[in-house]
């Protein structure tokens, strides 16, 4: 029991740091935005606006808080 305990917690931390790791923004804007794509599917011209608005918004945001963080 104790492995499998073991073993559920190193693959759970595992997959944190690889998906999370050093910006967890950036994990929460990857799924805000295939949020806003699924939400968009039937609006094709609404997508073609929102989404690269969206995706340069959260990217200038990480840039300004790591440029902050130093």
């Amino acid at each position: 029991m104790k492995l499998l305990e073991r073993g559920l917690r190193s693959f759970g931390r595992f997959w944190w740091d690889f998906l999370i790791g050093d910006t967890p923004e950036l994990f929460f804007a990857v799924l805000a935005i295939v949020a806003a794509s699924l939400l968009l599917r039937n609006h094709r011209v609404a997508a073609v606006i929102v989404l690269p608005v969206m995706t340069i918004a959260f990217l200038v945001a990480s840039v300004v808080r790591g440029r902050v963080k130093r």
